[in-house]
């Protein structure tokens, strides 16, 4: 029987995993330097609160991914969204039937939830994306809002050409007034870099093709859309209302599918590090892996070796006799992440109906130039079952940073106190109210796309050129995929090797700049 390693047990490589115990004799070893499976879509646990980090929709428009998902964790039924969801199932095809009669006191199952982002600026809620309603025209005022529209017009009559920073994509799409209100700061505040260092490619792979226009023309037609349409095959990405989502947070949906894959034979061993690769003649034959507890080294022969190591890792592994090559796979930039978790009593705005209590947000953008807050999770709006007491409210701070830095470097409590402060600070929260907090600390979350990137091509034809390496995920591709993205290039990538195929290029393609793989089907 003939054995592939897998680098990672998050989303790409236990669905590499899983694809081949159902469509081949191939066995995978799967080895994961955490303590957990799920990689950035685990679940934390603290306190007996759930936290995600990052935030992850279960959404795709591929209907092999929204089917995977189902197949592991039905659908619970017996909500009042899924009331309606059920009303139209028939018709409308939207989810698999459940399995069993799933229902939501089930544990294993995932739910349908509605989707609310805002986004926070000058001490107000804007809508995500922004509508010309009221309350923004209130807001903006009328003559900022005309200088939005005048902007956004000059920018459609004299788009930039050739369109090659993230500046030229988004002054295209938005105009120069909205880029620079609602976008440049954030973007800068996520990346650490000026929008016109960023390439284009980074808004082509997340914004796609959102606009203005396509904006309006979602507005225009809510009131028309049917209240089950979940699956929202038409719709941007950035538009989607609703999503499923796991019942206890989305390292449930791994942590299911590494018991099936362990189930079947298969092998997810945790706290082990692929720590050196052994090859001949661009075919690798064996791994070298520390077991973390114990620091011991073992070697893993292998028929193939899927990796979502990071590039800079596996390249240094493989030894690459151009140094242009090492060079660049070292220097790709990377964004690292941090979260505070925060559990406090309650929060001071009034939800979006305007009743006291609670935000209905799953997440709000802030963009405020005085604090270092970049997004901010409201965890019981994800699901009632990641807050351990329903009287509390549990937050989620996002900070982009940089391993090593002064936010990195911050001793936890002092951390928690200065994300508490910033909160305060912008008035969602009396300082008082916080109740407890932990931090979570994320390398390499978010693979950039500005430096030595620019030459990445070059690092990416000298792994194809290894018949048995089948790169996948966020960091084994240096792309800022979603997990739906990371489960197609890993289905990819067991297509090739069920065919015997050695060309790579279907990995590559997906998510790609000129198509977006999740309109495919």
């Amino acid at each position: 029987m003939k054995t592939a390693v897998i680098a990672g047990a998050g989303p790409a490589g236990l669905t590499a995993a899983f694809e081949l115990l159902a469509r081949s004799d191939v066995r995978p070893v799967v080895f994961e330097a955490d303590k957990q499976v799920g990689g950035i879509s685990k679940t934390i646990v603290y306190g007996g609160n759930r936290m995600d980090l990052g935030g992850h929709r279960f959404f795709s428009k591929s209907d092999w991914v929204m089917n995977w998902w189902q197949a592991l964790l039905p659908v619970a039924t017996d909500g009042a969204a899924d009331r309606n969801l059920l009303r139209y199932q028939g018709q409308e095809r939207e989810f698999a039937a459940p399995v069993n009669g799933a229902r939501v006191t089930d544990d294993n199952v995932m739910l349908v939830r509605s989707r609310l982002s805002r986004i926070f600026y000058r001490r107000k809620f804007f809508d995500y994306p922004l509508k010309l309603s009221l309350d923004t025209l209130r807001n903006l005022g009328p003559g900022y809002t005309a200088a939005i529209g005048a902007s956004y017009l000059a920018a459609r009559l004299a788009p930039r050409s050739p369109e090659t920073t993230l500046e030229d994509f988004l002054y295209n799409r938005f105009g120069d007034r909205l880029y620079r209100t609602f976008f440049k700061d954030y973007t800068e505040k996520v990346w650490g870099v000026a929008c016109s260092e960023i390439s284009a490619e980074w808004g082509a792979q997340r914004i796609k093709g959102l606009s203005i226009t396509k904006a309006v023309k979602h507005a225009l037609a809510a009131p028309f859309r049917k209240p089950a349409d979940t699956r929202q095959k038409g719709t941007e990405t950035s538009l989607i209302e609703r999503f499923l989502y796991p019942k206890f947070g989305p390292g449930q949906m791994w942590e299911e599918a590494a018991r099936r894959v362990t189930a079947k034979n298969g092998e997810v061993h945790l706290r082990h590090r692929i720590v050196g690769v052994h090859g001949n003649a661009r075919r690798v034959e064996a791994v070298d892996v520390r077991d973390e507890t114990t620091g011991e080294v073992r070697r893993q022969g292998c028929d193939y070796l899927i990796s979502t190591l990071p590039i800079s890792e596996i390249t240094a592994m493989l030894k690459p006799e151009d140094m242009r090559v090492t060079q660049v796979a070292r220097s790709l930039p990377y964004r690292d992440f941090m979260t505070a978790g925060l559990l406090v009593k309650r929060m001071k705005p009034t939800r979006a109906d305007g009743l006291p209590g609670v935000p209905q947000d799953n997440w709000i953008y802030i963009q405020e130039p005085d604090v270092k807050l970049g997004r901010l999770q409201i965890f019981n709006n994800w699901s009632p079952y990641l807050v351990a007491d329903p009287s509390t409210v549990w937050l989620g701070l996002e900070y982009f940073c940089r391993e090593g830095d002064e936010l990195w470097s911050m001793p936890d409590a002092a951390f928690l106190d200065f994300a508490a402060k910033e909160l305060a600070k912008i008035g969602l929260i009396d300082r008082a109210d916080v109740l407890d907090g932990t931090v979570v600390r994320v390398p390499k979350a978010y693979p950039a796309y500005f430096g030595e990137y620019r030459d990445i091509e070059r690092v990416r034809s000298f792994l194809d050129e290894w018949q048995n390496l089948y790169p996948v995920g966020r960091n084994g591709m240096h792309r800022y995929n979603n997990q739906d993205h990371s489960m197609l290039a890993a289905k990819a990538a067991v297509d090739c090797m069920v065919a015997g195929d050695t060309n790579k290029s279907a990995l590559w393609a997906v998510n790609a700049e000129d198509e977006y793989h999740e309109t495919r089907k």
